[in-house]
């Protein structure tokens, strides 16, 4: 009898944790599936005409790929990629590259104010870029930069979330490491090339998304300095085309917007092992 009653409540805690196991799985579907909804809206919007699109219809249309032909010839989307793309990979291996030099200094050099300067540095942090806007619009036209890729990559090259991340991530590192190549006559860049970059992969990744990302987002900026259709951004030119498409076929709008978040994506998709590990400071990575 005593086997029987433990069997019976054995098979009640079974089921009873398969229950909860369904009702975590429903609520986090459920969660994605509302995150999801306007980017889905936006791929079904994508493949309908515009007389479609105007309708609360959201059944697939057949007409995703003659969209995306429209914006990519006659609204020059492919125009505005290319320059993103050219510009967020600039700014990503820029800020990369800067923030891996000044950690460098603020671990392994020691100089006057080194605290005070990194502080400096956090304290950017809690600046918003908008209200640097006038000072570097004005920094920007004497340059004679307007309207070119410099205008909107070189402000952006230094990063004090990489310095930061940097940084803790050279602390982490045992010391007899850099006594070691110091004895075998590295050099600084000798040591960081091929001592602290192999050991930073993760942190390189999760910078590489965040920058990459950010830079492919910007719209402010570019659409101050950017006059020139030809060096603009994909994100104003998506509000330009949006603004050209009143009244006409939104289907066009839709499918770009769709087509501009690939490039992020597959960066993401690359990157997010990197992406989620680079986070776990303090932790085996």
């Amino acid at each position: 009898m005593a086997v029987k009653v433990g069997t019976r409540s054995s098979e009640r805690r079974a089921l009873k944790f398969d229950w909860l196991e369904l009702g975590r799985h429903a609520v986090l579907i459920v969660a994605c599936l509302i995150i999801a909804f306007p980017l889905l809206a936006a791929i079904i919007k994508g493949t309908q005409t515009g007389a479609m699109v105007t309708g609360s219809s959201l059944r697939l249309g057949g007409h995703f790929w003659s969209n995306v032909t429209e914006a990519w010839t006659s609204a020059n989307l492919g125009i505005y990629m290319r320059n993103s793309l050219i510009i967020a990979v600039c700014v990503t291996l820029g800020k990369t590259v800067l923030s891996l030099l000044a950690a460098l200094a603020f671990v392994y050099f020691r100089f006057p104010l080194r605290g005070v300067m990194f502080a400096l540095v956090l304290f950017s942090l809690m600046l918003p870029s908008d209200i640097l806007i006038v000072a570097l619009f004005d920094v920007v036209t004497k340059l004679g930069w307007t309207n070119t890729y410099p205008a909107v990559i070189v402000p952006f090259l230094a990063s004090a979330t990489g310095v930061f991340l940097f940084r803790q991530q050279f602390m982490q590192i045992p010391p007899s490491l850099a006594e070691a190549a110091r004895i075998d006559g590295a050099g600084p860049l000798r040591y960081l090339w091929h001592v602290l970059i192999p050991l930073s992969v993760n942190t390189i990744g999760a910078l590489a998304v965040i920058q990459f990302v950010s830079a492919w987002d910007q719209y402010l900026w570019p659409l101050v300095i950017i006059r020139d259709e030809a060096h603009q951004v994909v994100q104003v030119g998506l509000k330009g085309l949006s603004s050209a498409a009143e009244g006409q076929n939104w289907g066009i709008v839709m499918a770009g917007a769709v087509v501009s978040i690939i490039p992020p994506l597959i960066v993401f998709t690359a990157l997010q092992e990197q992406f989620s590990k680079g986070f776990a400071l303090g932790t085996d990575k």
